[in-house]
């Protein structure tokens, strides 16, 4: 069945769909839009029935729900994409650019013999794809044009919005067929790393701190701020290079990208590395000392003033 369509794949992990997942509906349905064509979602294994409920948004043509295991596993999610692309033959596959679908993505091109663009922060089409990349933590912006009529591309979580609204798309549940092993691999299990106490990426509100807070001890105003606002603690990478907090709560390229519904930055400049991981969240707080710090071009609201004059007001106003 060739069609003008977009194929997006979604993510979940533990029972939970992702953040990306969301936001791929989103890029999904413009690059739709650009194309003339469908936008069908795959979701693949884990409680496919409520995903796909959940994924039901404004836009979304076609839901194919494959039925098989619980939690990622590479040879089924190759496999399973590997058998949607033949069935609907789409212009576009698209695949998050995470540590699940980096695993997958480049076996299901080299396979499908797709052209594969990873890490886009940004799409565009006309009678072809051109693709916005990040280079050089994030100081280098490049385009790629893709020389073919069919192509697969892994989107950067946090550069879209997520989608909204609800849908009426058909829903198609698949048994897929897929003994194990075929891929020469096997999913033991799943365990948490060490120090996964929480998990910033799901946090509504997030207060990041970064080497303008001084001191390890200084950290005791900042927990104190988190537990006023009911939020969760995150740093930028000094503060956890400096073995002040673990690497679970580092925000920014080399850690994790985050999209709260608030972002309170305290004491942190707002390097390029830093920005990449927080540059979606809805609202963006910024607390410096030094009126021409990089992240008051970012913030919505910015305090210029001494943290540690400022977040003691800040505590007393929510307390």
């Amino acid at each position: 069945m060739s069609s003008a369509a977009v194929l997006a794949v979604v993510e979940h992990r533990r029972g939970e769909l992702r953040d990306i997942s969301q936001e791929l509906l989103t890029v999904g349905r413009e690059l739709a839009d650009a194309i003339e064509g469908d936008l069908h979602v795959a979701v693949i294994s884990g409680d496919v029935e409520t995903f796909a409920e959940r994924l039901n948004r404004n836009g979304v043509d076609a839901i194919h729900a494959v039925e098989s295991g619980e939690e990622f596993d590479h040879g089924i999610y190759t496999r399973a994409v590997e058998a949607l692309h033949a069935e609907l033959e789409p212009t576009a596959l698209l695949m998050p650019n995470s540590v699940n679908g980096l695993d997958y993505a480049p076996a299901v091109a080299e396979r499908l013999d797709l052209p594969l663009v990873t890490d886009a922060t940004d799409l565009a089409y006309d009678e072809g794809i051109t693709v916005t990349r990040e280079m050089y933590g994030s100081k280098v912006e490049t385009t790629v044009e893709v020389d073919d009529d069919r192509f697969a591309v892994t989107v950067r979580g946090g550069e879209w919005p997520a989608a909204e609204g609800s849908g009426d798309a058909s829903i198609e549940t698949i048994d897929l067929d897929v003994e194990e092993g075929d891929f020469g691999v096997r999913v033991q299990g799943y365990e948490e790393v060490a120090g996964g106490d929480v998990d910033i990426t799901d946090a509504d509100v997030l207060v990041s701190v970064g080497r303008g807070i001084g001191e390890e001890e200084n950290l005791e105003l900042i927990w104190e701020l988190a537990d006023a606002l009911d939020a969760t603690v995150s740093a930028s990478r000094p503060i956890v290079d400096s073995g002040w907090l673990p690497k679970n709560r580092q925000v920014g390229q080399s850690g994790a990208v985050v999209t709260p519904d608030v972002y309170i930055a305290i004491g942190i400049s707002g390097a390029v590395q830093h920005v990449a991981g927080m540059k979606g969240a809805e609202t963006i707080v910024a607390v410096n000392v030094d009126p021409n710090a990089p992240i008051f071009d970012l913030a919505d609201y910015g305090v210029v003033g001494d943290l540690f004059e400022v977040i003691p007001a800040l505590i007393e106003e929510f307390k």
